[in-house]
């Protein structure tokens, strides 16, 4: 997993690239740290670019929404696609994370 973030002054927009997998646990969560210091207070994840995620990713996803409860921020996760989608859909995810298209 690879990613890129867009700060703007409503909402930082981080972009994940590649495949979310449990090898991805370490630099998640230097990715939530970076969220955590983000100024603006909406959060979001764009999957559009992301290809894969598994069970440990999904986990890891929720781990990124606690902590950004904790750090009075909103996080949204947006236009997940294929695979990513279907397994969110599955896990029911958008009844805890707000998903947007």
């Amino acid at each position: 997993m690879d990613y890129g973030i867009e700060v703007r002054d409503q909402e930082a927009v981080v972009r994940l690239r590649g495949r979310l997998t449990f090898n991805d646990h370490a630099k998640l969560r230097t990715l939530i740290g970076e969220m955590g210091q983000n100024k603006p207070r909406r959060q979001v994840l764009d999957l559009s670019s992301l290809e894969f995620v598994d069970s440990a990713g999904i986990g890891m996803l929720l781990i990124a929404r606690e902590e950004m409860d904790r750090a009075d921020k909103q996080f949204v996760l947006r236009a997940a696609a294929g695979q990513v989608k279907r397994v969110l859909t599955v896990a029911q995810i958008a009844k805890i994370v707000p998903i947007e298209d």
